[in-house]
């Protein structure tokens, strides 16, 4: 299981730094334009922040003095996060190229997903 969170984030992470390079090179006039340049912003910040706790979560998993029970714990936290960024930010690229506003409905249920990661990571760290 820590390889499948170590490379989600490595993945995560990988497409957080080249879609911030595209948006802020290729795609900046329209995202300005379109008044949605903080919204993709916002987009690759939490995407990277996740990317980089999946991969903790990784390494958390490796460790001979974690609990079965934190383990547990900690592979929740990582789908989470997971499941946080794909929403989340999701939601906001989705926004950001289309124009279709209706998708910002849908970013608090990820945004609630990376606040449950995050208690997660704290119930698991208290159960090690």
């Amino acid at each position: 299981m820590h390889k499948f969170f170590i490379q989600s984030g490595a993945v995560l992470g990988l497409l957080a730094v080249s879609l911030g390079a595209f948006g802020a090179h290729a795609l900046r006039a329209s995202l300005e334009a379109s008044g949605r340049f903080d919204t993709y912003e916002t987009a690759v910040r939490y995407q990277f922040y996740h990317a980089l706790a999946l991969v903790a979560i990784g390494i958390l998993l490796q460790l001979p003095t974690t609990s079965l029970v934190a383990a547990k714990t900690y592979s929740w936290a990582g789908y989470a996060y997971l499941i946080g960024v794909l929403i989340f930010s999701g939601s906001l690229y989705t926004i950001c190229f289309t124009g279709i506003t209706k998708f910002g409905a849908v970013a608090p249920i990820g945004g609630l997903a990376l606040v449950a990661g995050w208690a997660l990571l704290f119930w698991g760290s208290l159960r090690s």
